[in-house]
């Protein structure tokens, strides 16, 4: 069993927010034992902490929000899923501006800082989160179910469906490992189709995200892109149900399966997990 970890030096990555348009600089922190994962909004006049926990999610749509005292973080799914994959449980995360940047619509440059700064032990036993018995939660649609784990870790299969089009239907059932991760998921890009983006800049939403920020599809393929896998769609369903589910703020031990789900899901069973087996060894 590992001890609980950190970052050996602070390190940063800088981007502009998708939803809002914004400026924003990310920068992971190294913090002891026990901290968990925070987020820090820098930029308010009086500095506002946001535990990355399953206590202080926020519905929203497509994405996943966190808040504390009237001050919210948004989009915060690749941010987490890079940390809990690359196994930092300890960091605090800087930002000056209330959305995490969008970068390329993947976890890799997150992922990229993380490595250049490396891993740091604290000595602390971690205390992973291991599914004793199935729960699911979700309908006969979309769902995400949990069951115990098949190794000392977590393992995913998902299947996503969008029905007949140039997305279709693809299935992913991978070991999620700090390796698995890097050479598998975090280079996975968020997607849309040509619809939803249009819909959401007539919105006034997203106007300044452009056919390189992600992966736009049309009714032939990606428009003004190309893809990195055949099936980099679900790959980044994957990425996000690995971030959405650390809000549980413990290394998870199961075998989880979902279909057709996104952060709604994810979340709610974040929360289940939570309290379900959440009760610490010590507690």
């Amino acid at each position: 069993m590992r001890t609980q970890q950190t970052i050996r030096r602070a390190v940063s990555v800088a981007g502009t927010g998708y939803w809002t348009g914004r400026p924003v600089t990310v920068e992971f922190v190294p913090a002891p034992a026990g901290a968990g994962v925070v987020f820090l909004r820098t930029d308010v006049a009086v500095p506002v902490r946001i535990p990355a926990s399953v206590d202080h999610r926020e519905e929203a749509t497509a994405r996943t929000n966190l808040a504390s005292a009237g001050v919210r973080v948004q989009m915060v799914e690749h941010v987490l899923s890079a940390l809990a994959a690359t196994g930092v449980d300890c960091c605090l995360v800087r930002v000056d501006a209330e959305e995490m940047p969008g970068l390329d619509g993947s976890s890799r440059a997150f992922v990229e800082a993380i490595d250049a700064a490396g891993i740091e032990p604290l000595g602390a036993p971690v205390e992973p989160l291991v599914v004793r018995e199935p729960r699911r939660v979700g309908d006969d649609a979309s769902w995400v179910e949990v069951l115990p784990p098949r190794f000392a870790g977590l393992s995913v299969e998902y299947e996503l469906d969008y029905g007949p089009g140039p997305i279709g239907r693809q299935t992913l059932a991978l070991r999620v490992t700090p390796e698995s991760y890097r050479s598998e998921l975090a280079s996975a890009r968020t997607f849309i189709s040509t619809d939803e983006a249009a819909r959401l800049q007539s919105s006034g939403v997203a106007v300044g995200v452009g056919y390189g920020d992600l992966v736009v599809f049309g009714p032939d393929g990606p428009v003004g892109n190309s893809l990195r896998w055949p099936d980099e769609c679900v790959r980044h369903k994957v990425l996000d149900l690995v971030g959405d589910l650390a809000l549980v703020g413990r290394p998870i031990h199961a075998h989880v399966r979902a279909c057709r789900s996104g952060h709604r899901l994810n979340g709610a069973m974040a929360s289940v997990l939570a309290s379900s087996f959440g009760r610490r060894a010590s507690a």
